[in-house]
């Protein structure tokens, strides 16, 4: 296998934020920041793709000077390099109102992405009238965290992920960063085989697996560890940086 992950011609990396590109003070290092300026001078395409919304995630891809796409909320948004929207996809109002009942029943904390805010703990009186993108639980209790877990699996309508071990990101069903990934190379006229996906969460789990290289950060969850096929340094050790010049450069 290692042979054949030598010989992957590297043409996209895609990479997760929190927990991957950004360190615990969610900054971007030096060393991350100079590979992936080495990348793109290489003629690589760095792409962040993220469970962040546009609002939070535009000024880090500014700082780097990315040219390329933009992954945000999971794969529910799709940006080209002008800062265009290329696809969209929304969660049902109804979903949204069964998720709030379902805050209620278990007295849970949430946030929501609709496609102009980040709502945390409060939601807004016209929330049927407007266009969300994801919804997500903070649950510390395990108990509590497997009961909505179960109750979500019966729902057919969502996609269902995380982005840490206590939280819950719910989509429509079908967005992942994976299948925004697709897209994106359809659009450059390359393939996943192409693709270096790196991430640590559930919501990562996809785009490595069908990435040519998929990697894992060390503080990544066990699962996503499984699913890679490499293992990097973790999000304080520049891990993105090890990635990249061990394949790409």
């Amino acid at each position: 296998m290692g042979v054949e992950l030598e010989q992957k011609e590297i043409k996209l990396i895609a990479l997760d934020m929190d927990g991957t590109l950004l360190n615990d003070e969610l900054e971007i290092s030096p060393k991350n920041r100079l590979a992936i300026r080495e990348a793109q001078e290489k003629g690589v395409h760095v792409v962040l793709s993220t469970g962040r919304s546009l609002l939070t995630c535009r000024d880090y891809a500014k700082s780097l000077e990315l040219k390329s796409y933009l992954i945000t909320v999971n794969g529910s948004e799709i940006y080209d390099g002008e800062g265009n929207l290329v696809e969209r996809n929304s969660l049902h109002n109804d979903e949204i109102a069964k998720l709030i009942e379902m805050t209620k029943k278990h007295s849970a904390k949430f946030w929501a992405v609709s496609t102009d805010k980040v709502w945390r703990e409060n939601f807004p009186e016209n929330a049927a009238e407007m266009e969300w993108l994801k919804f997500g639980f903070n649950i510390a209790d395990d108990e509590v965290r497997k009961l909505v877990l179960e109750e979500l699996a019966m729902n057919k309508e969502l996609e269902i992920s995380n982005s840490s071990l206590t939280n819950i990101e719910i989509n429509a069903v079908g967005v992942t960063k994976a299948k925004a990934l697709n897209r994106v190379c359809k659009e450059l006229g390359i393939t996943m085989d192409n693709v270096m996906a790196m991430g640590d969460s559930l919501n990562d789990i996809l785009m490595i697996t069908e990435a040519g290289i998929g990697v894992a950060m060390g503080n990544a969850q066990d699962t996503v560890k499984e699913a890679a096929d490499w293992i990097t340094g973790t999000n304080v050790e520049d891990g993105v940086a090890q990635a990249i010049r061990k394949w790409a450069l």
